[in-house]
């Protein structure tokens, strides 16, 4: 008798296989996105969002501002170990529930049925707000590099003005790119990868190599800088430690892109959630190399600070390698950023497309359109574009901006990636889990995980520069306070009435739109705006 034929008749039979969208139908949706991504191609969307050399680069001038060298290095190493908890209690969820609609279907389907819509509600439109604003300073740092390089190369006068219109002009290339070039997305997904870790290495081999002289080790981990205006009092310099996070926190958001594309993914029960935690621990290896081949280079800090491209590491650079070498180099970065804003573009538009699909947003019988010709969301791709524009747009009469705006989307994505983890642990052991879980560390980890949350989402809203004015201003909590009112108001009055009443879809099931299933129908479905 073989060791099949002897199984104990009292084991639970093995479940049935399922192909994905099998699994899909079991969630409430049909298929309707084109299911081509690879695990790889996965991974790579997820990666190329939270891309060192968009992330690190951007916020460096943050960083040596706010803690200096030692908060950016040793703030990395503890931010990623935190952010890796977050990622591997994610990935659980995900491998239960592989759906575009990622985040907020998790809460609904985890919360007690009773509270199960509010949540989903909630969660989603703490993730659509993240998504916008993480679009927003991916292309907005983008279009400062630019701007830098232009400088350097032709004289082009940088100004908030001038660098507005670059924001603008490289979020219209991201969305024409993600309506016209559909086919080559995930192929420039899957080259942003090596550009990224080729990139890397280049950078830091010339910054290693190149220059005569370099900073010390005690310099790189232990020198500490507050140009941050909060002065010198004994709570001065913890305060600043803490807001120096913003750097290495920001950098690691986007890779809930892996959950949004498991519609478009194949094997998506396994492969977005090993998307989800690779993204994470290479992305977190890749920046610390980075930052110390950046901080070991540095000729100037003051030099650096006061650089006339108002680019602190297109300064270091230059002084490090020279003119010609320095402006090749930050080509490199500068291609990183759009291939990082191009995939953030695509994946901000998979949830609102999601989202829209069961009647959350406004006018979302237009968002949830799905082109017959290249079956993607074109009209929330440009949506997506749009409320990111929208978001720069203060950076004309707020000169830290930019810094509201990776406050915005950190607080933003990270409130939604740690509902769904917070219900799973109030369901402790009537989870049921999916092929890819964490077995008994599944508590711990997401227990670290929600504290962790709750700590950077009250430290982002603080102010980040002393004194307060009209032009210092951290608008996050303004930000965060208008669309969680609107969603609150719009609660309260229709929403709560109708949102995911009768299961997954039944926010357009009434007109049998693609991407849901007939029998998710119910009597009470969202008024069309």
């Amino acid at each position: 008798m073989t060791t099949h034929q002897a199984r104990d008749a009292t084991d639970p039979p093995p479940p049935a296989p399922t192909d994905d969208e099998e699994r899909l139908r079991q969630l409430g949706y049909t298929q309707v996105l084109a299911r081509r991504m690879s695990g790889f191609g996965n991974y790579a969307v997820s990666f190329t969002i939270i891309s060192v050399l968009s992330g690190c680069m951007t916020l460096y001038l943050f960083g040596m501002n706010t803690g200096g060298p030692a908060v950016m290095m040793w703030g990395w190493v503890a931010v990623g170990l935190m952010t890796l908890f977050v990622g591997l209690a994610m990935a659980e969820v995900c491998s239960a529930y592989p759906t575009s609609a990622g985040l907020y279907y998790w809460a609904r389907r985890l919360a007690p049925p009773r509270q199960a819509a509010a949540w989903a509600w909630f969660t989603g439109w703490f993730n659509v707000l993240g998504q916008v604003a993480v679009t927003a300073g991916i292309d907005f740092g983008a279009a400062s590099f630019l701007g830098a390089y232009l400088n350097l190369q032709w004289g082009f006068e940088v100004t908030e003005a001038r660098i507005v219109l670059l924001f603008a002009a490289i979020l219209l290339l991201h969305g024409a790119l993600n309506t016209f070039g559909v086919r080559i997305i995930g192929l420039l997904n899957s080259v942003s990868v090596w550009w990224h870790v080729i990139g890397v290495v280049v950078i830091v081999g010339a910054l290693a190599l190149t220059p005569d002289s370099h900073q010390s080790a005690s310099f790189v981990f232990t020198e500490f800088v507050n140009n941050t205006g909060f002065g010198s009092g004994p709570y001065s310099a913890p305060y600043v430690v803490l807001l120096g996070l913003l750097m290495a926190q920001y950098t690691f958001t986007g890779y809930d892109a892996s959950a949004h594309m498991t519609e478009e993914t194949k094997d998506a029960s396994v492969a977005g959630p090993q998307g989800i935690v690779r993204s994470i621990w290479t992305s977190w290896i890749a920046g610390f190399v980075l930052l110390l081949g950046f901080t070991f280079a540095i000729q100037s800090y003051q030099g650096a600070l006061d650089s006339p491209t108002g680019v602190p590491p297109a300064q270091i650079l230059l002084d490090a390698l020279g003119a010609s070498t320095g402006k090749a180099m930050l080509l490199v970065i500068i291609g990183a950023q759009l291939f990082c804003g191009m995939a953030s573009v695509t994946a901000n538009s998979r949830m609102i497309y999601a989202f829209s699909r069961d009647g959350a947003l406004p006018f979302s019988r237009l968002w949830r359109q799905v082109s017959p010709r290249t079956r993607t969301p074109v009209n929330a791709v440009w949506l997506a574009a749009l409320g990111a524009l929208v978001l720069g747009l203060p950076y004309l009469i707020n000169i830290t901006a930019y810094a509201a705006v990776t406050s915005i989307a950190v607080i933003g994505l990270y409130i939604s990636y740690v509902i769904p983890t917070f219900l799973r642990l109030r369901q402790g052991d009537r989870f049921e889990r999916g092929p890819w879980h964490l077995g008994r560390w599944s508590r711990p980890i997401g227990a670290v995980a929600v504290v962790w949350v709750a700590v950077i989402t009250v430290l982002f809203m603080l102010p980040q520069v002393s004194p307060v004015t009209a032009e210092t201003f951290n608008y996050a909590p303004v930000a965060v306070a208008v669309v969680l009112g609107f969603a609150g108001v719009w609660w309260l009055v229709s929403a709560r009435h109708w949102f995911l009443r009768g299961g997954a879809g039944s926010g357009d099931a009434d007109e049998g739109r693609p991407g849901t299933v007939p029998e998710a129908r119910t009597e009470a479905t969202p008024p069309t705006p």
